[in-house]
């Protein structure tokens, strides 16, 4: 496995958002926990500066050239996103046209947060012998969710101070080399049985658009209190899948959803003797994009036969995912 990741523009920090939405920098700092994020638009005039196929190119390419690989290489390209450019054509599509891409298989999930380790589990099944060398990338561009012309009425909307835009991007072969990264064992599974959603993200055609519902919901104390326990529930069953005990384990990769719940996950899982590996507090939820900035640097810090386990949650319908993964 190689990676790739990319981010738009100079990072937005919480006094510029302050100073933008009039809303309170440290309580985005004490109680959030993210100190800045890049956004894909403009935040002074709108202008949109990057489409999610923009970044998402960028990672997939980064990716390929980290792996010494051409177009003509690729077997097929798998995209997990909860905010594609259009509905058609398939944002997947316009990456692989990018990239010099043709004639192989193009898959777009639509998800949130888990979206990125669900398009990896596709990728994994999708490699045999006629499909040798897949491209997975998760990539989001929330900013497009927000409302930013006009002063917001409370001074703590998390949406503003939680949400950023990046993509990152992996490389997945059949063949293992020294130096890389192992997938052993994903998990994928839906969680949300008659729950309701903690994350509602709203789609609006041009015949909604007179509707007074905002375009982002989330029940921000259902998301405090269920993501550690599904994350808890999560780690304990691809340890089963992989046949791994929790002891061996030398890195998490945590859900991302804010700069403080990875500690609270951390906790909930009662790991110690591990290795963190986020980067939320610094980039902003960019969706689909962290775990594979997580993967991004837990690259460089793995070695051979040493171990690691990333989850991610998606809020929305309950959604619990996680990889198991081993230094080559």
């Amino acid at each position: 496995m190689s990676t790739g990741t990319a981010l738009p523009g100079e990072p937005v920090d919480n006094e510029s958002i302050a100073r933008k939405f009039g809303t309170d920098a440290n309580w985005a700092e004490a109680f959030i926990g993210t100190r800045q994020r890049h956004f894909a638009v403009d935040l002074n005039t709108g202008q949109v500066t990057h489409t999610l196929a923009d970044l998402g190119a960028q990672a997939c390419a980064q990716a390929m050239a980290r792996a010494d690989l051409e177009p003509r290489d690729v077997d097929f390209l798998v995209l997990g996103t909860s905010s594609p450019d259009a509905l058609m054509p398939a944002t997947v599509n316009l990456i692989a046209d990018r990239l010099g891409i043709d004639q192989v298989s193009t898959y777009q999930l639509q998800s949130g947060c888990a979206g990125a380790l669900q398009a990896l589990d596709l990728a994994c099944r999708l490699l045999d012998e006629e499909h040798l060398i897949g491209v997975v990338v998760g990539a989001d561009v929330c900013v497009k969710h927000l409302v930013l012309d006009q002063k917001t009425n409370s001074v703590r909307p998390a949406s503003h101070v939680l949400f950023g835009d990046g993509a990152g991007a992996a490389v997945l072969a059949s063949e293992l080399v020294p130096g890389s990264i192992a997938v052993r064992r994903v998990l994928n599974r839906y969680s949300g049985l008659s729950r309701t959603p903690g994350q509602v993200v709203r789609w609006f055609g041009a015949a909604d658009l007179t509707q007074p519902e905002q375009p982002v919901e989330q029940d921000h104390k259902a998301i405090a209190q269920r993501v550690p326990l599904l994350a808890r529930q999560a780690m304990r069953e691809v340890l089963g899948m992989a046949g791994w005990y929790q002891a061996s384990v030398s890195y998490l990769l945590p859900p991302q959803l804010s700069g403080r719940l990875p500690q609270r996950v951390a906790n909930a899982l009662g790991l110690t003797d591990v290795t963190e590996i986020s980067c939320v507090a610094d980039v902003g939820n960019a969706g689909n994009a962290l775990p594979f900035f997580q993967l991004d640097r837990l690259h460089d810090r793995i070695v051979a036969e040493e171990r690691a386990i990333a989850i991610a949650i998606e809020p929305s319908k309950w959604i619990k995912t996680a990889v198991a993964l081993e230094g080559m």
